[in-house]
């Protein structure tokens, strides 16, 4: 077939058509054991995970992930590892297909076969670490309180029978004594891909779960700090009912930091205030995809995620919004007392103005006199000139008298300047 020619397509189109293939589960075979670590990364951290991988690919004679790249799977004989780099942390899978031995099922772990110093090379902080077995359903005990006392140490149990009742899980979301959680899936039914997603959706369970309550020791800390926030925003609202022009800018200082303060609070908890909203929203759709049933006797995922996860969420969200709301109120306070502030200043504008034009008015009426004096300065002097020019005449013999001249001179002369100055203020007039 001719192969048809096609507009130019994005160069994002792979990528975001891969995306929903990224990270697909391993597929498990019963029996297996499995190892997880949840290591929090900041940006050089994670691509300091991505070198060592690298490097451990290499090592192997395997394909190391694209320069990048968020995704490895590798078999290595001994073991299998799955690597997955997220925004803010990094996972690893470790997977050994077989069952456990000895009295204690989880005395043997996945991990047993990982080169310790390199386990303990990961860069990050962890954040989860749990073991995992897979077992067929007859493996080991099968009743919880069975379960319970021979794998949790005699925990209470948290489980379900899970999709449709293809395997039974069960954990105890506790750390043990070798500071790792314990899962536990008996495989009744199970297809390859079936146990994979389960087991994916367990450990995603207790990552997003422990990543959501990283919000809860910041918003217990800033509880404290919100109290006293708004215990100064009511005492500066208290004093702004019966303030002064001369108490307005106090207050308005007072306001601005209190803003300041709020805003720099918030913009470092607001990421993960967030944050926890979607881990937490992630939660519940993996215990969704459970689709759980009840073992008789034992707490289903849904109900310890519901008296215990919930009530650490409402707490968060209840604080986000309680910051958010105490910002909102800072503003319109700011806002009001700043309208406040100029209206004072517009009154106070006003106020000088006013003065200032009683100012020219008075400095009007002075020039107006000032000029009046200068109306009989000049005539004075012109007069005064007209009449050395008449004597000047008559001594040369003309008839002229020069006090005579200089009486038909004076009103002549003060009439001509009174309606030069008139003119002037005329064209002054216009020009305004």
């Amino acid at each position: 077939m001719t192969a048809r020619r096609l507009p130019h397509a994005t160069k994002l189109r792979g990528a975001l058509n891969d995306e929903v293939h990224a990270r697909p589960p391993e597929p498990l075979t019963a029996p297996a054991r499995i190892s997880y670590l949840v290591m929090l990364c900041d940006r050089a951290q994670r691509d300091e995970s991505a070198n060592m991988i690298a490097e451990f690919a290499r090592f192997h004679d395997v394909k190391p992930p694209a320069e990048g790249g968020s995704h490895l799977r590798v078999d290595v004989g001994a073991f299998r590892l799955r690597w997955e780099r997220h925004s803010e942390f990094v996972r690893y899978t470790f997977i050994v297909p077989d069952a456990p031995d000895g009295p204690d099922p989880f005395g043997a772990t996945a991990l047993d076969a990982v080169p310790a110093d390199w386990v303990a090379a990961l860069p990050g902080e962890m954040l989860v670490a749990a073991h995992l077995l897979l077992l067929p359903e007859r493996a080991g005990p099968h009743e919880p309180p069975e379960i319970a006392d021979t794998m949790f140490s005699g925990t209470l149990l948290v489980g379900s029978s899970v999709v449709d009742g293809v395997a039974n899980a069960y954990t105890d979301f506790r750390i043990h004594q070798d500071r790792f959680s314990r899962f536990l899936v008996h495989d009744r039914s199970t297809t390859p891909a079936q146990a994979g997603r389960i087991v994916q959706q367990l450990l995603e369970i207790e990552t997003y779960r422990m990543l959501s309550l990283l919000a809860l020791p910041v918003a217990r800390a800033l509880a404290p700090v919100l109290d006293q926030q708004e215990r100064e925003l009511s005492a500066i609202m208290a004093a702004l009912v019966n303030a002064g022009e001369t108490d307005e800018p106090g207050l308005l200082d007072r306001l601005t930091r209190l803003a300041v303060a709020i805003d720099s609070r918030n913009a470092g908890s607001q990421f993960r205030f967030s944050a926890a909203a979607a881990y937490d929203d992630l939660v519940q759709r993996r215990i969704r995809d459970l689709r759980e049933d009840r073992i008789y006797g034992v707490q289903t995922f849904r109900e310890f995620t519901e008296r215990r996860l919930a009530p650490a969420m409402a707490t968060i969200r209840a604080t986000s919004a309680r910051q958010s709301s105490l910002s909102a109120q800072v503003a319109r306070a700011t806002q009001l007392l700043s309208t406040r502030v100029d209206i004072t200043r517009e009154q106070q504008t006003h106020t000088l103005l006013e003065q200032m034009n009683q100012r020219v008015k008075l400095q009007l009426r002075l020039q107006s006199t000032v000029e009046s004096l200068s109306v009989a300065a000049i005539t004075y002097y012109v007069v005064s000139l007209i009449g050395h020019a008449a004597e000047g005449l008559a001594d040369v013999g003309l008839p002229v008298r020069p006090p005579l001249a200089m009486a038909v001179a004076i009103p002549v002369v003060a009439g001509l300047l009174a309606l030069g100055l008139r003119r002037v203020h005329h064209m002054v007039a216009r020009l305004e």
